[in-house]
């Protein structure tokens, strides 16, 4: 469909460390196997996604998030004739920046930052997690990813001008990322939709009514399932209308995505960079869908109380621990006591605690804090 959009591997603007080519994977196979291979990418797997495993051990965590997201973004890159390898690597490597406990862990250590004049960005931490905290490589610092992935991380979700972001200067600011890229955050915005939306249901805060109320396609969806399945258990036409919804959301992004482009008349990739606006859309109808979805998982499940009373305790105890190593920098680790006498102690603290599994996390506060 959009093969002409497409941006071609040989036109990558390489890495920050050149290296020889590989004999059997492209540039973008490559980033995506280093992001895969990278213990931050495994630490996913004990990060909070929305709902705590005190709860069940079968909600979605920051690493199966990854992977729908993942799948779904390779679905619509190979529909639309794009870059699936620069899409896959870009989708997996998204959140390698996210710190424990969910978004409570990002407001709480933003907050923390912010009394240094600083701030944490998920998106702008996990570029500083591929260039240099992630070290397994004897030849250069971090994951030497190419040009394509790194700007892919820091503009999936946003774009910004010259200035706008000092730090963000050599990633081209003022011009869109590929496609492939813009196609994550959208990716994104489906996967974790359906999911906290059956989550939800698992957790026992939504029921299929609720959702039917609020939303007049996923009342649609839901007579029709249980028309059709009129035997079968709520729990089963959850999971069918939860895989419909899935179904329908991709389409409204690739045939909206479609439009998109046809309208615009870009040609070429390098059309996409310079186009105004952002290439990768929702339909209208989709778009509106997944507005009115949000609204509902914003007033229904991530403002209810039991979630609250998480966010609250875990902002809390991050707070306490950073506050514990602010006054102890000799408690912290041999390698981030090294970091410390080169840069500024408070940075030093917020990659250590952004690097926490949750488990871990609750292990060290434990043993400091919580010993007080």
């Amino acid at each position: 469909m959009l093969e002409r959009l497409r941006f071609p591997v040989e036109r990558s603007r390489g890495r920050r460390y050149p290296e020889p080519s590989h004999p059997y994977r492209n540039a973008f196979q490559r980033d995506r196997d280093r992001v895969i291979h990278s213990r931050a990418f495994r630490r996913l797997e004990a990060k909070t996604q929305v709902f705590t495993p005190a709860l069940s051990d079968h909600f979605r965590n920051r690493l199966t998030h990854t992977i729908e997201v993942a799948q779904i973004a390779r679905t619509v890159a190979n529909v639309l004739g794009l870059n699936e390898d620069l899409t896959e690597g870009l989708a997996l490597v998204h959140d390698v920046g996210h710190p424990p406990f969910a978004h409570a862990g990002e407001a709480a250590l933003d907050r923390e930052m912010g009394r240094f004049g600083e701030r944490f960005d998920h998106n702008w931490h996990g570029l500083r997690v591929v260039e240099s905290l992630e070290q397994r490589y004897v030849a250069f610092p971090g994951l030497n990813l190419t040009f394509e992935l790194r700007e892919g991380m820091v503009k999936h979700s946003r774009d910004f001008g010259p200035g706008e972001s000092p730090e963000m200067d050599e990633y081209l600011p003022g011009l869109r990322p590929p496609l492939e890229a813009q196609l994550i955050d959208l990716a994104d915005e489906v996967a974790y939709t359906a999911a906290d939306l059956d989550d939800a249901y698992a957790a026992g805060i939504l029921t299929p009514e609720a959702v039917a109320s609020e939303s007049g396609p996923c009342a649609a969806i839901l007579e029709k399932i249980r028309a059709e399945y009129p035997a079968a258990t709520e729990r089963e036409w959850v999971w069918e209308s939860v895989r419909q919804l899935i179904d329908r959301l991709v389409t409204g992004l690739i045939d909206g995505t479609v439009e998109a482009a046809r309208h615009a008349g870009l040609e070429d990739f390098e059309s996409v960079r310079a186009y105004p606006e952002r290439v990768a859309r929702f339909t209208p109808d989709t778009g509106a869908l997944t507005r009115s979805l949000k609204q509902l998982l914003y007033a229904r499940v991530y403002s209810s109380e039991p979630l609250a009373q998480d966010r609250r305790r875990s902002m809390e105890r991050i707070g306490e621990l950073f506050e514990f190593f602010l006054e102890s920098p000799d408690s912290l680790p041999p390698g981030y006591r090294e970091r410390a006498g080169s840069t500024p102690v408070h940075r030093v603290i917020c990659d250590y605690l952004a690097g926490m599994t949750d488990g871990f996390f609750n292990r060290i506060y434990g043993q400091t804090v919580g010993e007080g």
